[in-house]
C-alpha cells in the first residue's frame, strides 16, 4: 500500500515532538537540581560554631576598652599576669581586676576598673604618678624608697586603713626588684584633691604623688571598697626595662 505524504509525515512529527518535550523536561529538571545544589553547598555555621565565634570576641573588645582609652597591650599583659597569679592561688578577689595605664598622660582618665563576673568596666578615672616619674606623662619608675617614682608590675590590694588621705588601700608588690618594696615605701591608693579635672583645664596635667596611685575624692571610696582584700593591680607602661626584668610575663606570647 503507498502512503501519501500526511501518512509519512505524521509520525515523524509526533516522534519529533516528543524529543523536543522530553528535552525540556531534562533540562530544567537539571536547572532546578543545580538551584538545589547550590543551596545545599551553602557553608552553614552550626550552633557550636556560633558558639565558638562568641567565644572569640575578647572582653577587650565586648566592653569598647579602646574607645574608652586602655591600651591593647595593657589589657593583654593584666589578663596574662592575672592568670599566672590565679594559677598559684594568690588572687582572693577573682571577680575585679584593675589596670593603671601610664601609655597615657595623667589629664585622660588610666585607672580601668573591670568586672569580670558580669563583664563591666565598673570604673574609668583619673590616677596620679609619682612627681619624679614625669609631669603630664609616667616614664620613670623605680623601687627604691624616697625615689617618689611609681613602681610599675602587679600588685595584689590588701586591707583599708583610715590614714593621712582618709580611707586608704594598702598594696602588695608582687615582683621582686621591680615593685616589691611598696610596702616599706608606703605605696597606698588613696584620695587626693590634686586629681581632678579642673587643675587639667588649667595646666594640662593633675597633680602628682609620692609614688602612691591617688584617685579623685568623690570616687576614692567607691573604687576601694570594690577592689581592696586580694584582688590584681596593674600599672603598665611601654617600658623595654621593665618588660625585660619582669617575670610574669611570657616573653614569647600574651594572653587572648
Amino acid at each position: 500500500m503507498k502512503l501519501n505524504k500526511k501518512q509519512v509525515l505524521k509520525p515523524l512529527v509526533f516522534a519529533f515532538t516528543v524529543s523536543v518535550f522530553a528535552f525540556l523536561i531534562t533540562t530544567f529538571s537539571s536547572i532546578d537540581k543545580s538551584k538545589a545544589n547550590n543551596v545545599t553547598n551553602k557553608p552553614i555555621i552550626d550552633s557550636s560554631e556560633a558558639i565558638e565565634s562568641t567565644k572569640s570576641v575578647s572582653l577587650y573588645d565586648e566592653l569598647q576598652l579602646s574607645a574608652a582609652g586602655l591600651s591593647k597591650e595593657a589589657y593583654e599583659k593584666a589578663m596574662q599576669g592575672f592568670e599566672k597569679l590565679q594559677r598559684e592561688g594568690k588572687i582572693k578577689n577573682d571577680k575585679v581586676i584593675s589596670i593603671i595605664d601610664f601609655s597615657l598622660p595623667s589629664s585622660q582618665k588610666r585607672l580601668f576598673v573591670i568586672d569580670l563576673q558580669n563583664k563591666l568596666l565598673l570604673f574609668n578615672t583619673l590616677v596620679s604618678h609619682g612627681r619624679n616619674s614625669g609631669t603630664l606623662s609616667a616614664n620613670a619608675f623605680s623601687n627604691q624608697p624616697n625615689s617618689f617614682k611609681s613602681s610599675l608590675g602587679f600588685f595584689l590590694t590588701g586591707e583599708t586603713y583610715m590614714g593621712e588621705h582618709g580611707l586608704s588601700l594598702r598594696l602588695q608588690g608582687e615582683e621582686a626588684g621591680i615593685n616589691d618594696n611598696a610596702m616599706a615605701r608606703g605605696i597606698v591608693m588613696h584620695s587626693a584633691a590634686y586629681v581632678n579635672e579642673a587643675l587639667v583645664k588649667v595646666q594640662g596635667y593633675i597633680g602628682r604623688s609620692l609614688g602612691c596611685p591617688a584617685i579623685p575624692e568623690n570616687v576614692h571610696r567607691k573604687v576601694i571598697d570594690r577592689i581592696r582584700n586580694g584582688s590584681v593591680l596593674f600599672l603598665y607602661s611601654p617600658d623595654k626595662t621593665y618588660s625585660m626584668r619582669t617575670k610574669m610575663l611570657s616573653k614569647d606570647s600574651t594572653a587572648s
